[in-house]
């Protein structure tokens, strides 16, 4: 898997240098030229969608009336706009909370101890508060297609956006892969691979998810908004049965903290396994900045985006947080049960806990709500990839095929071919589904870290264009929290992180397969980085050049300034209505 990352980011370089100088000019609708830059880098104008009460001054292509699909919805370079409020909340709550969540988190467990876990998934989800501070003020001040990685290019430099999003792309291909892996290890609990092998639920994922993802950006919104409830639920139900199971309530003995104490805790392998935590966290926490890509096919981007900004703190607070916690409170760290690299089956720490107070049968109810998660997440997998290679090809940086849509705005291509990357989940067919586990989750980690710390830099380049344009932040549409120093500390931490994640490998003896999966995503960065950059002659963006005409200026209305004094009962009616 390694070298097939450093061979398609050759190939994507190789790809686009064809793309640019073999193909047509690909037309777009209402696109502008940054002028900023020299290249083929082309952004789409939103300037023709409204979103607040007051607004900045319209450009000519304001004045043509959007497109719009068979049923009525926007089309908005060529997808569609059909997200509602309602499906952004639950996007950002939990649409990628799949499989791996389950077992990972016990593989936290098992590296750390149940507070090892439950501090360095704490500690990266105060983070990840920031960063989506950041998302959220640059996404709504430009809500466009391809979200963090188009501002990236529009706003720093377009060489950091190209490595980026094919950086970003790669890595949610290896996600997928990942999970449909963590899906054929919990079907195993009912199914052998000797009478239904890895590759015959491969073929099946593929037909589903291929199904799933054309039937259009509102079926995707709808899908995730009732399958992220029920995946909140039943974390709430895993919780309730978690007190219970550690009371004694299954006929077991009474727990209580015995799992946070010697030799099973509280912190357990030091530094080391400590350390190691903060790259599952990244991996699991990587998937709250889609909103970003998201809003470009939100209906309302100033309303929705900075609500589903404000409930990333349940989903850091309820999965991130309350998971460690109770599966520390019911599962031991040395449990030969729990997921780690030498794994060729393994259990979720829910059902290692439940099964140990006395539960026999619990494996049942716990793989069955891990496989509903499944089909979310792998659901919103394929949709990050297909928008992100979409994006790639309106500005001409991979082939114009996957520009292609359906009348619905469905980016046909990108789905089907995205989706093809899960079968790298037949890795396991020749190692441990525990190895190709940890070496998908070090290669998405890092890669995590370093989108991270792009997204952040976006933001600081943005906030410092604006002071030196004197453009008011005050008139942003959504304001991100605290000083800008936090954000500065913020990409300190990510980069620190990214360097120092993998120092274990060094030991002697030197762990050269893990160094190559822990470090492998920094030289392919560069690669792309810096051959996008000479070959194309790109610069930085100058602070002074930076392009703010089309940004979405909002003032509150006189009425719009007033209380919000709807009862508590027509607040959550409007929540789940819209």
């Amino acid at each position: 898997m390694i070298f097939v990352l450093v061979f398609l980011s050759l190939f994507c370089s190789y790809t686009h240098l064809l793309t640019y100088y073999l193909d047509s000019p690909f037309e777009m609708t209402n696109s502008i030229t940054c002028t900023s830059t020299e290249g083929p880098y082309h952004y789409a104008d939103k300037g023709a969608y409204t979103f607040g009460a007051t607004e900045a001054p319209k450009s000519p292509s304001d004045m043509h009336p959007p497109a719009h699909d068979v049923s009525g919805d926007i089309l908005d370079d060529g997808l569609r706009r059909g997200l509602k409020g309602r499906h952004f909340v639950i996007i950002a709550l939990g649409s990628i909370i799949g499989p791996g969540t389950f077992w990972g988190l016990g593989y936290a467990i098992f590296l750390s101890g149940p507070l090892g876990a439950l501090l360095g998934f704490s500690i990266v989800g105060v983070s990840v508060w920031f960063l989506m501070q950041s998302v959220g003020e640059i996404t709504t001040l430009f809500p466009i297609h391809g979200g963090f990685v188009e501002h990236a290019g529009r706003f720093v430099d377009p060489a950091l956006s190209f490595a980026m999003s094919w950086l970003y792309y790669f890595m949610w291909s290896v996600f997928l892969a990942s999970d449909w892996n963590s899906a054929v290890l919990t079907l195993r609990f009912w199914v052998s691979d000797e009478t239904f092998p890895s590759y015959a639920w491969a073929l099946i994922f593929w037909a589903v998810f291929s199904v799933l993802t054309m039937l259009g950006v509102r079926v995707y919104g709808e899908i995730e908004y009732y399958f992220g409830m029920f995946k909140f639920g039943s974390l709430v139900l895993l919780f309730i049965l978690s007190i219970v199971a550690n009371v004694g309530g299954f006929g077991g003995d009474y727990i209580g903290f015995r799992y946070w104490k010697k030799p099973t805790g509280p912190i357990i392998h030091g530094i080391d396994g400590f350390g190691q935590v903060f790259v599952l966290a990244a991996a699991y926490y990587v998937g709250t900045e889609i909103i970003s890509l998201a809003g470009g096919e939100s209906r309302n981007p100033k309303r929705d985006i900075p609500r589903a900004i404000n409930s990333i703190v349940y989903r850091i607070l309820v999965v991130y947080v309350g998971m460690p916690f109770f599966q520390g409170l019911i599962c031991p760290s040395d449990s030969p049960d729990l997921l780690n690299a030498s794994s060729k089956t393994a259990s979720s720490p829910f059902t290692i806990g439940f099964v140990a107070a006395g539960w026999k049968s619990a494996g049942h109810l716990v793989n069955a709500l891990i496989l509903v998660a499944f089909v979310s997440a792998a659901n919103g997998v394929v949709y990050v990839q297909s928008r992100t290679i979409y994006s790639l090809a309106l500005t001409k940086r991979a082939p114009k095929v996957f520009a292609k849509t359906t009348s619905r705005g469905v980016p046909y291509v990108a789905i089907l071919t995205s989706n093809l990357w899960g079968f790298l989940c037949l890795m396991n067919r020749k190692l441990s589904a525990g190895q190709v586990f940890s070496y998908m989750t070090s290669v998405g980690g890092t890669a995590a870290y370093i989108s991270w710390a792009s997204i952040t830099l976006t933001h600081l380049w943005l906030r410092a264009a604006a002071q030196k344009q004197e453009v008011s932040i005050n008139t942003f549409p959504y304001k991100a929290w605290g000083s800008i120093w936090i954000y500065r500390a913020n990409f300190v931490f990510y980069v620190f992180l990214l360097l120092v994640q993998g120092y274990t490998v060094f030991k002697d003896p030197f762990d050269w397969k893990n160094f190559i999966a822990c470090y492998i995503t920094i030289p392919t960065f560069v690669i792309l980085f810096v051959g996008y950059k000479l070959y194309f002659k790109m610069r930085w963006i100058p602070l002074n050049k930076v392009d703010f005409s089309d940004r979405r200026e909002w003032v509150a209305a006189v009425s719009e300034a007033k209380s919000d004094c709807r009862s508590w009962k027509r607040r959550i009616w409007d929540l789940f209505k819209d």
